[in-house]
């Protein structure tokens, strides 16, 4: 049985749909901001390499990810190291780093969803991601692949449509 659903399904402000998901890291910030915005760091989490220039405008570069439909997305915000947020495909994501006591670092990301349907499926994907950065974060490997049609991925997404989280989209790579 896979581990219990981490992401929360919610409405905005502006009345955009998103996936949000948090942990807290025995790190201090610094250390949590070079997990989540380090090419080198980012590839053995995140879905696709990504390259960020890292000021508000300024390009991320994407590659390794062939369901990519566009290898380039904007940084729409950077406050180092306790703030990233850029677009990715249709959607928008949010990184966000919070010390805590003890040189602990509360990290939340935030996926600004371009269509409400695809929230089962980006819920999924980012369950099976974010097992990655925790192991990295433990200073182990992680066993497996954390993207693509071979990850761990499929219990997740039917748990989140049996929780009613918005489906449908199309899963990339798959007939799904």
């Amino acid at each position: 049985m896979a581990a219990d659903l981490t992401g929360t399904y919610l409405t905005l402000d502006d009345g955009r749909p998103a996936v949000r998901f948090s942990r807290v890291y025995d790190h201090p910030v610094d250390h949590v901001w070079r997990l989540v915005t380090d090419p080198d760091e980012l590839v053995r989490w995140f879905p696709s390499r990504a390259e960020f220039e890292l000021h508000s405008g300024g390009t991320v570069h994407f590659s390794g990810d062939p369901h990519m439909p566009e290898p380039t997305g904007t940084v729409l915000a950077v406050d180092a190291p306790r703030h990233l947020s850029f677009t990715w495909g249709g959607d928008e994501l949010r990184f966000d780093l919070e010390e805590l006591e003890g040189g602990r670092t509360r990290f939340t990301l935030t996926n600004v969803l371009g269509e409400q349907n695809t929230a089962a499926r980006n819920g999924a994907g980012w369950e099976v991601c974010l097992a990655a950065l925790d192991a990295r974060a433990r200073g182990e490997r992680f066993e497996g692949p954390h993207s693509g049609e071979t990850a761990p991925w499929k219990d997740y997404y039917e748990r989140y449509i049996r929780a009613g989280i918005p489906s449908g989209a199309p899963v990339p790579g798959t007939d799904a």
